[in-house]
């Protein structure tokens, strides 16, 4: 698995042995961000949060097309020792919470956009939404992503700007409402 595009475009990221995470495919990335650059026009200068962050496929992929700092959130230790790996090798602005996401605490600084991965069929994309938004960690207008199995409906309060299946992959795109 790789870097898409941007400054570290082709750059390996590594994950944890196992089945631990399930990475967001090369080409599920590449169409979500072809989605959101659509829409915002550039990455530049964003905050993202990477929530059920895996390896930070999601995140890193932002910050490479020029993101201005990265929040990433995974609970995992062996996908967290990978992720600050990941992190590391590229020297970013970035915090890494290991924590499960009902554990997130009260934003520092909302986020311009939002990445959403949730293992598929546990239902916790919903309650990740609400307790994001009750946290202050989504800004007015923010991009969502959100990432489920192709067998799973999403129900928020968002507006719902696409929904497109890849795979086994079905990405949500929401917006905050400004």
């Amino acid at each position: 698995m790789r870097i898409i595009s941007g400054h570290w475009r082709g750059r390996a990221i590594i994950a944890p042995p196992g089945e631990s995470t399930r990475p967001t495919a090369d080409r599920v990335r590449e169409a979500l961000f072809s989605m959101l650059l659509s829409r915002l026009g550039s990455f530049e200068g964003l905050r993202v949060f990477d929530g059920f962050a895996g390896t930070g496929a999601l995140g890193l992929e932002a910050l490479s097309r020029g993101a201005a700092h990265g929040t990433f959130v995974e609970r995992d230790a062996a996908a967290v020792k990978a992720l600050r790996t990941n992190i590391a090798g590229i020297k970013v602005s970035a915090d890494v919470i290991a924590a499960p996401m009902e554990a997130i605490g009260t934003a520092p600084r909302a986020c311009d956009l939002i990445l959403l991965d949730p293992p598929y069929g546990e239902g916790l994309a919903e309650p990740a939404l609400a307790r994001l938004a009750e946290r202050g960690w989504i800004a007015p207008h923010a991009l969502i992503s959100v990432e489920t199995s192709r067998k799973e409906a999403l129900t928020s309060d968002f507006e719902v700007l696409a929904v497109r299946d890849h795979g086994k992959a079905r990405i949500h795109l929401l917006r905050a409402p400004g």
